[in-house]
């Protein structure tokens, strides 16, 4: 019985092949890698622009904002890359803004931002419109200045009758003082707010808080208290401008 015609390639011992082209149009590992880093670069990218826009949106409620909220609203699953998209983000806010990122709480680490480019004559608050509460806090700033950088809550509010602002009436312009100043500005970090140690009964104090020593100086302070009493010298105050003039040395070293 005659055998079967071989086909020309097992004539030529060459193996049968499904399709020797199948694999033609798949990238190689080169250029699936090269793909993949594109990918990342764009969303780094964007991250970087939707953390920008996140902090400036926080800044305008003056509240601090935290590490923990820019990961959990924002970064999300790029959490890995945290530290590149923040430097990028200060870098950012330095080159187009003209403002500075600054951490002011190290342990939850918050922060905010300063306007950079007001920050040369030794002011750089922001009135904004809300120029009648920060007028206020501007008053409750030097009284803790000008009583050794302390005042107890009880003080403060007989000072600020004395101004006609009675913390236990609403205000026309400020609604309820008691809660705009042992809240809000509390929480935007103007204000600290804490217990009196070993105090009985409980008595409280306030304090600058981290914004404001970051946005005024007190030189500033000082000389606004200068200008309420008649536009005295502010050398007057003795105690209090060498201190202002040692934080002035200080800033200008570091």
């Amino acid at each position: 019985m005659p055998r079967a015609r071989q086909s020309s390639s097992q004539a030529s011992g060459q193996k049968p092949t499904q399709d020797q082209d199948s694999d033609s149009d798949e990238p190689s590992g080169s250029q699936s890698q090269n793909a993949g880093g594109k990918l990342i670069v764009a969303a780094i990218d964007r991250k970087v622009s939707e953390v920008v826009q996140y902090i400036l949106i926080m800044e305008q409620k003056k509240v601090p904002v935290k590490r923990k909220d820019i990961i959990k609203q924002v970064v999300r699953e790029y959490k890995a890359r945290y530290s590149e998209v923040m430097k990028r983000a200060t870098h950012v806010f330095s080159q187009v803004f003209g403002m500075e990122l600054v951490e002011i709480d190290t342990k939850t680490h918050a922060y905010i931002l300063i306007n950079k480019m007001e920050r040369a004559p030794g002011d750089s608050m922001d009135w904004g419109d809300a120029t009648p509460k920060m007028g206020l806090l501007l008053v409750i700033l030097s009284i803790i200045f000008m009583k050794g950088n302390s005042v107890k809550d009880s003080l403060l509010w007989h000072t600020l009758k004395k101004l006609r602002v009675d913390p236990s009436e609403r205000h026309p312009e400020f609604g309820d003082v008691k809660k705009l100043i042992t809240e809000e500005f509390v929480k935007q970090k103007y204000l600290e707010y804490t217990r009196v140690l070993h105090a009985d009964p409980p008595e409280f104090e306030f304090r600058w808080g981290a914004r404001a020593t970051h946005e005024t100086t007190k030189m500033k302070v000082l000389e606004f208290v200068a200008k309420m009493h008649s536009e005295k010298d502010p050398k007057t105050w003795t105690a209090q401008y060498k201190e202002a003039q040692m934080e002035a040395s200080t800033s200008q070293r570091s």
